[in-house]
């Protein structure tokens, strides 16, 4: 029997396997956190529980100990890197520059790799990450298969009859996005033109959920850099972009997709690749890293990732030319975690929001707190992720807003859970701009 130490909270076990592979981090990469603590006020999971080891240098902790072999890769360390959100707000608080994303990833495609989850888990994850994600049309003929179950009475008989609460998917359900009639991948090889004098070339990274439940959001941002000078392409090759499996730990698919979109997008081009979807672009941004400096494809990967903006961040730089009109409206701006605290980016899409005529903006607590959806988070830590909603809400609530806009999709699938009919609308920046310009 191996023995067992108490180390600041965790079961310790000397002789067990630690990290093996591509994604180990470097020694130097765990020792950059001086166990200070100020990222715990900032980790939602330490402010939900109060638990050291759900809190950012408690993983990292664990982490460490797992690759030294004293510290079992067992289901109660699986248990503490699943909850984690991945939402770096810690990396926002570090002082000394950690970069707790790239760890946690890594602990996971360790996890992938040795660690035997249920069958259940690892029957869904092979369906979601390995056999639909990768395959636009396997996306649309499931996305189909929803849009009946919501359109045909299926979904309120279900919910009149209480079988989803008895099943435990109630809450579950409710997250599905509302699938579109129209899928956005009719729009796949398009150009769209500039209007009047043409400022820039773009290419649009177009997602893969988004084609299906978020096809207006797309055509909305292209219409609003149409009307800023912006010439639009789609290009027809790309794929999902690798953010979802890589955040998994599914490393193999999310570079595999990485590569697929190398491919697919030209950087020589366009003068950028642009994203509505800040986990999209914080992804993109780091293709780099996924494709490491061993990959032949490295260079292509850190050119590429060079040429990616998030729409705000690159509109609020070119400068908006459209005429807009008034907007009635109060506001208050949730910050994305991927945007907020994986690209650093703030003050762009507030003064984006400043400048639609008639709109107040109106800061809520905490606007930079994760709203709980991460993803799938919302779907794997259920409980977790409504406790995180209701507090954000709480914020949202005290603004007296009339809408929430936000950078995300799907921060805009959490959201419009808690909003229900309130009344209150839920707006990607881009459909607010869209709204002003169109006439």
């Amino acid at each position: 029997m191996l023995p067992i130490l108490s180390v600041r909270g965790f079961s310790v076990a000397s002789g067990t396997t630690g990290f093996t592979g591509v994604d180990k981090p470097e020694y130097a990469d765990y020792a950059r956190c001086v166990h200070c603590g100020l990222c715990l006020n900032h980790c939602p999971t330490y402010r939900l529980w109060h638990n050291e080891a759900d809190s950012p240098r408690g993983r990292i902790r664990q982490m460490q100990l797992v690759d030294e072999g004293r510290l079992e890769l067992g289901q109660a360390f699986v248990t503490h890197i699943d909850r984690c959100l991945d939402c770096r707000a810690c990396e926002t608080a570090c002082p000394s520059g950690v970069e707790y994303g790239k760890l946690v990833e890594a602990a996971r495609a360790q996890i992938e790799q040795q660690f035997q989850r249920p069958l259940l888990s690892r029957l869904a994850r092979d369906f979601l990450y390995r056999r639909l994600l990768p395959y636009p049309r396997r996306i649309a003929r499931t996305a189909r298969i929803l849009w009946l179950y919501q359109r045909s009475g299926l979904a309120t008989f279900a919910r009149r009859i209480s079988i989803l609460k008895l099943l435990g998917l109630e809450s579950r359900e409710r997250l599905l996005p509302e699938i579109d009639r129209k899928f956005f991948f009719s729009e796949m090889g398009k150009t769209f033109p500039a209007q009047g004098a043409r400022r820039a070339r773009v290419a649009l990274f177009a997602g893969c959920v988004a084609q299906v439940a978020f096809s207006e959001l797309n055509r909305s941002t292209i219409r609003v850099l149409q009307a800023n000078g912006c010439e639009v392409v789609i290009p027809a090759e790309q794929l999902c972009c690798g953010a979802l499996p890589a955040h998994a730990g599914v490393r193999d698919v999310a570079r595999q997709l990485a590569r697929a979109n190398l491919s697919a997008f030209k950087t020589r081009d366009f003068d950028a690749i642009l994203t509505n979807a800040a986990g999209c672009g914080s992804t993109l941004k780091e293709y780099g890293h996924l494709l490491g400096s061993h990959d032949v494809a490295h260079d292509r990967a850190t050119a590429l990732a060079a040429k990616v903006r998030d729409v705000g961040e690159f509109l609020a730089e070119l400068g908006l030319t459209a005429s807009m009109r008034p907007l009635p409206l109060r506001v208050t701006y949730q910050d994305s975690c991927h945007l907020a605290h994986g690209q650093k980016i703030r003050e762009a899409p507030r003064r984006l929001i400043r400048s639609v005529p008639g709109v107040e903006l109106f800061e809520m607590n905490a606007a930079d707190q994760c709203c709980g959806s991460a993803g799938v988070y919302n779907v794997t830590q259920t409980k977790a992720s409504m406790e995180l909603l209701a507090l954000k809400m709480d914020s949202v609530r005290e603004t007296k807003a009339q809408a929430i806009v936000t950078s995300n999709p799907g921060c805009i699938l959490q959201l419009r859970a808690a909003t229900g009919r309130s009344g209150m609308e839920v707006l990607h920046l881009m459909e607010l701009l869209d709204r002003a310009t169109r006439n």
